[in-house]
């Protein structure tokens, strides 16, 4: 009796004087993985700093331990460990070794995040606004009048939600021309362009890409998924160029537009050819989705191995309890590796099928990804379908990409070495 008294409590006193918290994010011990990333947004939140511990237990993090994160964890179902001190110094010296492909990154404040996105109901779901609402991680939404009026300063990480930025309303002319979405959506840009002092939908949009770069060259972190990618790049490239048809914009494209395209306002992609006909349902040749020859059973990408030490940024981006992801599909599904430019990271590809889904890259002083697909736990998401439940997700590897992105921000400034 006096000897179980006594293993009680020693394991008491462990456990109330366990100075950290390990948040596992491997396969094995974490059935949580995208509320982790919450978990963790909400410890910055609280003046707390953490550390993320790249390429250790699938890219795990240690937390302070207080009794508040513990309650917190437990009420949002995240699975944690309890560390002392000692313990903390192990990890923290084995992952410190030359010998291992691991490093240890401070995240240091929570960031600010904003989501480009139309304030009223759209007939698509957000793959980043449904994973930032289950991972309780906030956001505010933000459109055109705020981007014009220089309010993105007031944030640390920007999303481009399904943005069409060429003014061509997302190319859905052909199938949906009737349908009154449609109608009410272009309605609806047409004064929003006029309020703002446009003439033109496309226009207005161009002037919005161009605040959105600026944002970036100073030191902004932006991040865009599906059609919002090509159609970024593709406004910058047209800059000063008419390429919208009468249905759009009320006149003819430029004559020649294509020779005048200019690649090297671009992002990722260069060399790309503009698709002129408004009845297909394609930006360009960046986008490879109507060249795809994939099963949908075995459509997966893998994620690139990168230096955690000398590499720490692609390496925080591609962390994940695996190294394949299942692949989904989009407006923009995949983009075209011949396109992308030379100084672009590619992080994730599908080499069978000769295409890049994860692409990151540096523009001035700030940072910018693009990941090809609409949501990552709904192969072929269309206009209408139900929203994706991500209870049923909790640890999705496609989501936890996103989420990567989100806390990347957050991550203490270290000289990138060369």
């Amino acid at each position: 009796m006096r000897r179980f008294l006594l293993i009680f409590c020693l394991i008491f006193v462990y456990q109330t004087h366990a100075s950290y918290l390990l948040i596992p994010m491997d396969a094995e011990s974490q059935v949580e993985h995208l509320k982790a990333y919450g978990i963790t947004y909400w410890t910055l939140e609280k003046q707390l700093k953490a550390k993320w511990l790249l390429n250790y237990r699938g890219g795990s993090f240690l937390l302070p331990d207080t009794e508040e994160i513990r309650k917190e964890c437990t009420i949002r179902g995240v699975q944690f460990e309890l560390i002392s001190d000692a313990e903390a110094t192990q990890i923290l010296e084995e992952i410190s070794s030359p010998s291992q492909n691991m490093e240890a990154i401070v995240l240091e404040k929570a960031p600010k995040i904003a989501v480009y996105s139309p304030k009223g109901n759209q007939p698509w779901d957000d793959a980043v606004t449904m994973v930032l609402t289950y991972a309780e991680i906030p956001y505010t939404v933000i459109y055109d009048e705020e981007v014009l009026s220089d309010q993105l300063l007031l944030y640390d990480w920007l999303h481009l939600h399904h943005e069409d930025f060429t003014g061509q309303y997302g190319k859905f002319y052909r199938a949906y021309r009737a349908a009154p979405w449609y109608i009410e959506q272009k309605r609806e840009a047409e004064d929003l362009a006029a309020k703002l002092g446009y003439s033109k939908v496309s226009e207005e949009k161009r002037d919005v890409a161009l605040k959105i770069r600026d944002y970036v060259i100073g030191g902004g972190f932006m991040f865009a998924m599906c059609s919002a990618t090509d159609s970024f790049d593709i406004a910058l490239a047209a800059d000063g160029v008419d390429i919208c048809e009468p249905m759009f914009d009320g006149d003819p494209s430029e004559a020649g537009y294509q020779s005048k395209i200019d690649y090297s306002k671009t992002f990722a992609f260069t060399d790309f050819t503009l698709e002129r006909s408004p009845m297909v349902y394609e930006f360009s040749s960046i986008d490879m989705t109507n060249r795809r020859n994939v099963n949908r059973e075995t459509d997966y990408f893998s994620l690139m191995d990168y230096s955690a030490k000398w590499d720490p940024i692609p390496c925080m981006l591609v962390q994940n309890h695996t190294a394949l992801v299942k692949g989904f599909m989009g407006q923009t599904t995949a983009f075209a590796p011949n396109e992308v430019k030379a100084t672009v990271l590619v992080m994730g590809e599908n080499k069978s099928n000769g295409e890049a889904r994860y692409i990151h890259g540096i523009r001035g002083k700030g940072f910018f990804t693009f990941y090809g697909g609409h949501d990552p736990e709904d192969y072929q998401h269309r206009v209408g379908d139900a929203k994706t439940e991500l209870a049923l997700h909790p640890s999705s590897p496609g989501y936890r990409l996103i989420l990567n992105n989100v806390l990347f921000p957050a991550a203490k400034k270290k000289k990138q070495k060369t």
